[in-house]
């Protein structure tokens, strides 16, 4: 059965998956884990193949205190451990006032925390280790969702070279090689980029540049992938 609330005078359906995540959010906020005015602050993240930080959120949002997630997702487990906010605010990685200069604002070893941008909320998506990937072929789409409907002055995507290995390596600019740059996009919930990265096998991270056109935002999103 559908639990059901209200929003705008309108009754909403809830399915039973997002009703338990409700809840976890709520159990979570009442202890005094979720600072709730940084998590109503919708922007977004890649979600197809997912940032890392969205990934640990999406597999375990609803049941982040299983001990379990040790033995089956060790990189989530750290970094729940490390900073649980880092995945109630998936949707807040970024920086301000990069000014198009992400090199300078992002050192090596820091990349997927922007630069450990939140005073190091993000710093656990830097570990290097097996992070659960998402099977992709050389041709293959990034979705990208855009909650608050920012727009984006450009897209760049990146993807590690091969012989780079994300489980031993911190990620640095070196690794990277830009694979797709894109123009403005108007606002819109989701935006699909068609990305080619040819020559690859095995464990790869994709590293997403968003600049959002609203303000000088800077997103940045690490996203473990398996070429085949």
């Amino acid at each position: 059965m559908l639990a059901k609330t209200r929003a705008n005078g309108q009754e909403l359906a809830l399915s039973p998956r997002w009703t338990l995540r409700a809840l976890a959010v709520l159990f979570a906020a009442l202890l005094g884990l979720i600072p709730w005015a940084d998590a109503a602050s919708a922007h977004g993240s890649a979600v197809d193949p997912a940032s890392r930080n969205y990934g640990c959120w999406l597999r375990w949002g609803s049941d982040f205190q299983n001990p379990a997630m040790q033995q089956q997702d060790p990189m989530c487990w750290q970094a729940w451990q490390d900073d649980t906010n880092a995945m109630w605010n998936w949707n807040g990685l970024y920086r301000e006032g990069v000014a198009g200069n992400h090199q300078a604002a992002l050192p090596d070893g820091q990349l997927c925390s922007a630069g450990l941008t939140w005073y190091g909320r993000y710093r656990s998506m830097d570990t290097p280790g097996p992070w659960k990937t998402t099977p992709v072929g050389s041709n293959f789409t990034l979705r990208l969702w855009d909650q608050a409907w920012h727009g984006a002055d450009y897209y760049r995507v990146y993807v590690t070279r091969q012989g780079y290995d994300p489980a031993t390596e911190p990620l640095t600019w070196g690794d990277l090689e830009l694979v797709r740059q894109t123009g403005a996009y108007a606002p819109a919930e989701y935006t699909d980029l068609n990305i080619s990265a040819p020559g690859r096998s095995g464990h790869h991270v994709v590293f997403t540049i968003w600049q959002a056109s609203h303000l000088d935002q800077s997103f940045y999103f690490c996203s473990d992938v398996t070429f085949s």
